[in-house]
């Protein structure tokens, strides 16, 4: 038998036409879905960051309207393709009541999770409210905020190497420097409905003030404490500071603190009871005390109302009822003396009453 041998062997392997471009299609098919993924992200991401942009003129432009001019110096809006950041080189606030001025800013948000935004402020803050300026600095400062539907779950800053300068009080400047300082805020389970309550967080480690070294007698630093919830918070506002205040003293708006721990070298001191203002607009309300290695404190107190001779005689006679002179020994460790109750503190009609007697030469001002 004869065999065609002009035909080449592979010729009954060939393929249809239609075979090879159906192979061709597999091969790009992921390359083609991967670009259309891409195109529509980057639509989807530009869409989100014009809502963005949106949102934020129309909050700046509600404010302006009610008389607080917010500013971002160089507004600039990025993060493609998965965050939402907004960078501004200041952040300025004009108000009746006074101006403020933040440094360097950035706030972050995923698209993701739009309702967590984490910020972050190279800073120098400053404020001027009537004859008070401010002005605070800082390491690093860092934060975030939780959005909710109804409002917030968390709020939080956490500043390194805190410094804070105030002129303009009556009684000298104010100088506040520490080595850390936390604040953070939730609304309260159990009140934040009924009441409009907050609960609040401050830690501030190895704080200087100047001017409580004089009072106390020692340059050690501090570690302050303060557990405590703010009923009424939701009704505060942005707008000045002395309409804010008055609307949470009417609504009756108090700040309870359910914990209030200061340590200065050997001296601690804690606190609760619950604070508002009255109808002067001036602090009210009482806290209980449990204290410890305060005798220079309370003889500085009793020296002024009694004089220095019987000063020191009274102090040392109500430091030995109150067990608060005594000293641990010299190998024990610095928590090691006991706190002791003390007599209430009670804030009325501006003056501060210890052991039933006001202290002199101290006075409670109208906040507003």
């Amino acid at each position: 038998m004869v065999q065609d041998r002009t035909q080449p062997e592979h010729a009954a392997q060939t393929y249809p036409r239609g075979d090879r471009r159906r192979s061709r299609l597999g091969l790009f098919l992921p390359y083609i879905l991967l670009t259309l993924v891409v195109v529509a992200w980057s639509i989807g991401w530009f869409w989100i960051r014009g809502r963005a942009v949106d949102e934020i003129d129309d909050w700046m432009a509600r404010e302006a309207a009610a008389g607080r001019n917010w500013g971002c110096t160089d507004r600039t809006v990025t993060g493609y393709p998965f965050r939402i950041e907004l960078r501004c080189s200041a952040v300025t606030l004009d108000r009746s009541d006074g101006r403020f001025r933040l440094g360097p800013t950035t706030a972050v948000a995923q698209v993701y999770q739009p309702r967590l935004v984490v910020f972050e402020s190279a800073g120098p803050f400053h404020v001027e409210q009537g004859g008070l300026t401010g002005d605070a600095s800082w390491r690093a400062l860092q934060g975030s905020f939780h959005g909710a539907s109804d409002g917030f779950t968390r709020a939080s800053v956490v500043m390194d190497d805190p410094k804070v300068a105030v002129t303009g009080v009556p009684t000298g400047p104010i100088d506040v420097s520490g080595q850390h300082l936390e604040l953070h805020a939730r609304p309260d389970p159990g009140r934040y409905t009924s009441e409009g309550a907050v609960d609040l967080s401050l830690r501030l480690t190895r704080a200087e003030v100047p001017q409580f070294d004089v009072l106390t007698g020692t340059q050690d630093p501090a570690d302050l404490v303060l557990d405590a919830a703010l009923s009424q918070a939701t009704i505060l506002r942005t707008g000045p500071v002395p309409r804010e205040l008055e609307r949470w003293r009417q609504a009756g708006g108090t700040l309870d603190i359910t914990g209030l721990s200061l340590a200065k070298g050997q001296q601690r001191i804690q606190a609760k009871g619950s604070l508002a203002l009255d109808a002067a607009h001036r602090p009210a309300g009482q806290l209980d005390l449990r204290a410890a290695g305060i005798d220079t404190l309370v003889g500085s107190i009793v020296g002024q109302r009694f004089g220095s001779e019987r000063g020191a005689l009274v102090s040392q006679l109500v430091g030995g009822l109150l067990g608060l002179s005594r000293r641990p020994q010299p190998d024990a460790p610095a928590d090691a003396a006991p706190l002791k109750d003390l007599p209430p503190i009670r804030l009325a009609d501006g003056k501060v009453v210890f052991s039933g007697f006001p202290i002199p030469n101290v006075y409670l001002p109208a906040l507003y």
